[in-house]
C-alpha cells in the first residue's frame, strides 16, 4: 500500500510538466475561439490523441498510479489550460469510469477502447444518467430497461439530459430502471453500441460556461441492446436486486441519493463516487489559473503610482485565494489516495473534496474578476471565461447541496432530507 505523500515523484513531475506544456501551448491559444464557437474542439482532441494524452493507455496509467495522484494531477493541469476544452478531452472518462465501476473484465476490454478510437480516428463516449425530472433525485428516474428473454435483449426507452458528448458519442453508457419498486437501487447501466437504432440526439444546450464541451439530450426509443451489454452481467444484477428487495422487506432505509451507511450502491452512484475527487481536481485547476492571472495583473497594474498589490485589500484577497486553492488540493489528493488504497470514505471524504474544491473555484474566479476590475468583465481577459466555467463545478456530478447531504448522512448515519 502506497504511503500518503505530498511529493510527486520524478515520473509524475514529468507527466505534469508535459501536460502543462500542452495546456499552455495548445489549449490556451484555442480557448477563446472554441468558447465563442460553442462546438466540440475536434482539432485539439486530435492533437491530444496524437500526443497520447487522449488515449486509454494514458488514463489507465494515471488511474492505476499506486499513489492515487495521477488522475488529480492530470485533471488539474488540463483544466488549468481551459475547462471547456479539457472537458471535451476528458469527458469520455466518465463513461469509461462507468464501465470500470460496474462492468466485467470482458466488457472493460471490449468497450473502453471503442470509446477513444485512435489518433487517426478519434471517438468520444457519453455517460447518460440525469433526466429532465431526475437530476439529484436519481430515484425519480423514468428511463426503463425491459428484458426480452426470447431475444436476449434489453429494450431501453426514455430521455436523458445534460449528457456530455450525448448524441455525438461512439459509445453511450445509459443508466436505466430495471425495478421501479426499489427506487435508486433498482437501476442498472447498459452499453449502447455505435449505430444502435432508436438512439438520437435531442436538444443541444447553449451553456453559460464550458461551452467548448458538447452537452445534449439523448433520446432512447425502443433501443435494443444485446444481453451482454448489461454492465456486470445478469447474474450480478439479479443478486444485487435480491439483496435490495430483502433490505426493503426488512425495513431498511431507502435513500433517494443512493448514499449513506450500509447502502446498496446503484449504478449511477458507483460512477459518481469514483469520479468526485477528479471533479475536485478540475475545479482546483480552474481556480489556480484564475489566481495566477489575478496575481500577475495585480503585480503589473498600477494605480495612484504603484502596483495594486501594494494595497492590502488586493493582497489579502490573493493570500486567501492561494490558501483556499492549496486546501482544496489537499482534500482532493487525500480522497484520491484513499480511493486508490481502498480506504473507505467513512466521512464522505470524496464528497468533501468535490464540495470544497468546487466552492473554492467559484469564489476564487469571482475574486479574480474583481481584482481585474473592468478588464475582468471583458472577454479580452481569460478570467471572465474562467468565472463562467467555474459555475459548473457546484452543479454537475452532484450539486453542492447533494454533497452536503451525503456528508451529513455519512457522519450521522441518519436519513437526513
Amino acid at each position: 500500500m502506497a504511503e500518503f505523500t505530498l511529493d510527486l515523484n520524478e515520473d509524475q513531475k514529468q507527466v505534469r510538466d508535459w501536460l502543462n506544456g500542452f495546456a499552455k501551448d495548445v489549449m490556451r491559444p484555442a480557448a477563446a475561439e472554441w468558447d465563442e464557437r460553442e462546438e466540440t474542439p475536434w482539432p485539439v482532441i486530435q492533437e491530444a490523441a496524437k500526443l497520447g494524452i487522449y488515449s486509454l493507455d494514458f488514463y489507465a496509467q494515471q488511474f492505476f498510479d499506486p499513489t492515487g495522484l495521477g488522475i488529480p494531477m492530470a485533471m488539474e493541469e488540463l483544466f488549468w489550460g481551459d475547462a471547456g476544452i479539457a472537458l471535451s478531452i476528458v469527458g469520455t472518462g466518465l463513461a469509461a469510469v462507468g464501465v470500470l465501476a460496474n462492468g466485467t473484465e470482458e466488457q472493460i476490454g471490449t468497450w473502453i477502447p471503442q470509446m477513444y478510437g485512435d489518433a487517426d480516428d478519434v471517438k468520444v463516449a457519453a455517460f447518460c444518467s440525469s433526466e429532465p425530472d431526475a437530476g439529484s433525485d436519481v430515484a425519480s428516474m423514468r428511463t426503463r430497461a425491459v428484458y426480452d428473454e426470447a431475444k436476449d435483449e434489453w429494450v431501453l426507452n426514455g430521455t436523458k439530459t445534460w449528457a456530455t458528448n450525448g448524441g455525438i458519442a461512439n459509445v453511450h453508457v445509459v443508466v436505466a430502471v430495471v425495478d421501479a419498486e426499489l427506487g435508486s437501487r433498482g437501476h442498472a447501466s447498459f452499453i449502447v453500441p455505435p449505430g444502435t437504432p432508436g438512439l438520437s440526439q435531442g436538444q443541444k444546450f447553449k451553456k453559460h460556461g464550458i461551452r467548448a464541451s458538447h452537452t445534449a439530450e439523448v433520446v432512447l426509443e425502443n433501443v435494443r441492446v444485446p444481453g451482454h451489454c448489461l454492465l456486470g452481467g445478469r447474474e450480478k444484477l439479479d443478486e444485487r436486486l435480491a439483496r435490495a428487495r430483502e433490505r426493503a422487506r426488512s425495513g431498511g432505509e431507502r435513500s433517494e441519493t443512493g448514499e449513506g451507511r450500509g447502502r446498496v450502491k446503484n449504478a449511477a452512484m458507483a460512477t459518481f463516487e469514483a469520479s468526485r475527487p477528479a471533479v475536485g481536481a478540475m475545479a482546483v485547476g480552474t481556480a489556480r489559473a484564475a489566481y495566477e492571472e489575478a496575481l500577475e495583473y495585480a503585480m503589473t497594474r498600477e494605480q495612484f503610482g504603484r502596483p495594486i498589490i501594494d494595497n492590502q485589500g488586493v493582497a489579502f484577497q490573493l493570500a486567501d485565494m492561494r490558501t483556499q486553492i492549496d486546501a482544496a488540493r489537499l482534500l482532493v489528493w487525500r480522497a484520491s489516495w484513499m480511493a486508490t488504497t481502498k480506504k473507505p470514505f467513512t466521512s464522505a471524504e470524496g464528497s468533501m473534496s468535490k464540495l470544497f474544491a468546487s466552492e473554492t473555484a467559484k469564489k476564487v474566479t469571482a475574486q479574480a474578476v474583481q481584482i481585474l476590475g473592468g478588464n475582468g468583465f471583458t472577454r479580452e481577459y481569460p478570467v471572465e471565461r474562467m468565472h463562467r466555467d467555474a459555475a459548473i463545478y457546484t452543479i454537475f456530478e452532484g450539486t453542492s447541496e447533494i454533497q452536503r447531504l451525503v456528508i451529513a448522512r455519512t457522519l450521522s448515519g441518519m436519513p437526513i432530507r
